[in-house]
């Protein structure tokens, strides 16, 4: 079995929807897996469509890495429990009134859960990046001294943001096991 054909199962994806996610027609997805070694933007597209390494889709690379990237594929989609997913979602709205604890009580809930896979991160992450850009934004409301009034506004504002980022993950979760808001970078 090729590399990428190997990958995209491990992925659910069919050729067609792969070829859809990263622009390249599925007759090349379709030689590739037949043995053709992809080069160039082909290999960029696809690696980048099933957030991979390029190297991961070479026949350079060693069988190990192949393994590799196949056993941590297969604990990805095993470990993950959507329902624990959602739960540490929603733990951040019981505290978003102090920022520490919307970080604090979803990370012991990841750890308590078992539930160390790349979701449980990203809601962490995103909330981490929250607590730092919330404060910044109220301090910067404070300077322009622009009464009290604004300066409620503002805090309701910024309270409402992190309700509305976590409410429409939990939907994206719902909907198609996905995070709506997510980062391209893990904080943790």
């Amino acid at each position: 079995m090729s590399k990428l054909k190997a990958v995209r199962e491990q992925k659910n994806l069919t050729q067609e929807e792969l070829s859809e996610k990263s622009k390249i027609s599925v007759r090349t997805i379709q030689r590739i897996e037949s043995g053709t070694e992809p080069k160039g933007h082909t290999l960029r597209a696809l690696a980048q469509a099933l957030e991979i390494q390029e190297s991961s889709l070479q026949d350079k690379a060693p069988i190990t890495a192949t393994n590799d990237l196949k056993t941590e594929l297969e604990e990805e989609q095993t470990d993950i429990n959507f329902s624990y997913i959602k739960i540490i979602n929603l733990s951040s709205l019981l505290f978003i009134i102090v920022p520490p604890f919307n970080i604090l009580v979803p990370l012991i809930l990841m750890f308590k859960m078992k539930q160390r896979n790349s979701l449980a991160k990203q809601i962490i992450s995103v909330q981490i990046l929250w607590t730092i850009i919330a404060p910044i934004v109220f301090m910067l409301g404070i300077f322009l001294k622009l009464g009290r009034q604004f300066t409620l506004v503002l805090i309701i504002l910024i309270i409402l943001s992190n309700v509305f980022i976590i409410l429409r993950n939990a939907a994206g979760l719902d909907r198609n096991r996905k995070l709506h808001y997510k980062l391209n970078f893990s904080m943790i």
